[in-house]
């Protein structure tokens, strides 16, 4: 720990009072047992002073100068990196609805497991983070703008139906549109806030008026990183018109959109899966890292010292030191 950790490091300076009167109690000591041996009465002397005197009746003493060096850290502000919720935040949860998602690779399909997770993610995030919500097949469509209200989230969640076509691209620019709809509102002096966009899909993009990469990087010079899950497996099917079509997951394509984008790529196979990458980018999300007070352990062990060492003082010399 530096000092760099502490808001007011110059309270150390009273470290150096509690060294003078650890010094000065040694001294007081020393000068007492000097006057001790005064005596001449060898029989009195036995009595004042014993040969061997008890350590413990320097506890006290000992625990009052811990005190004293305790609360001297407390005042100097100590701080410590902490995870705190954050108070302003805005996410677009972008949800893959193409016709893909009927497949049963991941019981009991792509798209209920995905509502299942989604609607878990979108109720475990902390209160102060606005989320929207956007549903893509061959055009993407605003749900739910970015808003506190997880109950209109999840309700949304709850009515995603499956179409044709994936226009990834389409439903990028319509999330940063929406984004910047929001911060231009809430921004104030502080400017807008963070924002990110979680882009949840399993299939190739095949339509659209803007490429997904080409968004991906007007996401990245917006600041807004994306954070792509790659849903399903290699072996997906589903029937389209009485046919069988192979839906494998473009996982190639999701890892580049977050790397354009300076965002990350995940990985989920199955609906567990699915579960703790939305466990894990609500934790990331949700929270932030800051250096908070760390103050009070410091101030409450020394109390606590404070109080051993009157409590010893009374018990040993029947007084307060």
């Amino acid at each position: 720990m530096s000092f760099s950790n502490f808001v007011a490091p110059l309270w150390f300076l009273l470290l150096i009072g509690v060294a003078l009167l650890a010094a000065g109690y040694v001294v007081v000591q020393r000068v007492r047992r000097k006057r001790v041996l005064r005596f001449t009465n060898l029989e009195l002397l036995e009595r004042v002073a014993p040969k061997r005197e008890r350590w413990s009746r320097h506890v006290p003493a000992a625990f009052l100068l811990a005190a004293l060096a305790l609360l001297t850290v407390a005042l100097a502000g100590p701080t410590s990196e902490q995870r705190v919720p954050r108070n302003r935040a805005t996410v677009m949860l972008v949800v893959d609805v193409s016709l893909s998602m009927k497949a049963t690779d991941v019981k009991p399909s792509r798209l209920e497991a995905a509502q299942v997770a989604a609607k878990s993610f979108a109720e475990g995030l902390t209160p102060g983070i606005n989320l929207g919500l956007i549903s893509f097949a061959g055009s993407a469509t605003v749900l739910v703008a970015p808003t506190t209200d997880r109950a209109a989230v999840t309700q949304s969640i709850d009515g995603l139906k499956l179409a044709q076509s994936t226009a990834t691209g389409d439903a990028l620019v319509a999330a940063m549109a929406s984004i910047d709809s929001f911060g231009k509102v809430v921004g104030g002096a502080e400017g807008p806030p963070p924002a990110r966009i979680v882009l949840m899909t399993d299939g190739k993009e095949t339509v659209g008026t803007r490429k997904a990469f080409d968004a991906a990087e007007d996401a990245k010079k917006a600041g807004i990183p994306i954070s792509t899950i790659s849903f399903g497996t290699e072996d997906g099917v589903v029937d389209i018109e009485g046919r069988q079509q192979s839906v494998p997951v473009d996982d190639d394509s999701m890892k580049e959109i977050a790397k354009i984008s300076g965002g990350e790529f995940f990985k989920a196979a199955s609906a567990e899966e699915l579960r703790r990458v939305y466990d894990t980018l609500g934790e990331q999300i949700g929270y932030e890292k800051k250096q908070a007070d760390a103050s009070k352990p410091w101030l409450l062990l020394g109390t606590l010292t404070a109080m051993f060492a009157a409590a010893g003082a009374l018990i040993l010399g029947q007084r307060l030191p």
